[in-house]
């Protein structure tokens, strides 16, 4: 394998490791991971330390997703380069090595990583979180939204997208809205069961 690719995957997991909601809330004198739902994200900082730090997080998770396929492209490597930097950074975010490999659910830095990798494919899933959340109130629902209507618009607006030059940052949109399903599990058994409870 090229080094140029092997620099690029391990750069952005070890960078993506950086948990920047745990950073933040420490700074604040806040374990994250005590208060609210306990995840290292930018969702619970914004509910524990207030929206301003939600938003700070967020930023920052998707500037770690952004910056290793950005540089990679800067720096003239392969196109493959840039995916597995965004993708390094993204398992990093939900294995952190510096955080016990427990980390966050991800949307902020795939988001990152796909503004860079496939912007018009992002902002397609970026408008169907947005009416999601809008409608529900439920931000878990709406990064699922995101995850699926990411991939979705990327094929649609390039047809050979899964197949052709663009195959590895189809890959990436898949799978990684695919992974939310996972991230957010606990998030949709508790929907599941307040159903229920209204049933």
């Amino acid at each position: 394998m090229d080094r140029n690719l092997l620099l690029a995957a391990g750069a952005g997991y070890l960078s993506g490791s950086i948990s920047f909601a745990l950073l933040v809330a420490r700074a604040k004198g806040v374990d994250l991971r005590a208060h609210g739902s306990g995840n290292p994200g930018a969702t619970n900082a914004g509910r524990v330390l207030g929206r301003k730090y939600g938003v700070l997080v967020y930023l920052l998770d998707a500037l770690k997703g952004a910056l290793p396929a950005g540089v990679s492209l800067i720096l003239g490597w392969p196109p493959s380069a840039a995916v597995l930097g965004a993708a390094g950074a993204f398992a990093g975010h939900l294995w952190p090595i510096w955080f016990g490999f427990r980390g966050g659910k991800g949307v902020a830095t795939y988001s990152g990583a796909m503004l860079v990798l496939a912007p018009g494919a992002l902002l397609a899933g970026a408008v169907a979180f947005l009416v999601v959340v809008l409608a529900t109130r439920v931000v878990a629902l709406g990064s699922l939204a995101l995850g699926i209507v990411t991939p979705a618009a990327l094929r649609l607006l390039d047809p050979t997208a899964a197949t052709g030059e663009r195959a590895p940052v189809f890959a990436f949109a898949a799978v990684g809205g695919a992974l939310f399903f996972l991230t957010h599990r606990r998030n949709l058994a508790r929907l599941l069961a307040r159903r229920k409870e209204g049933a």
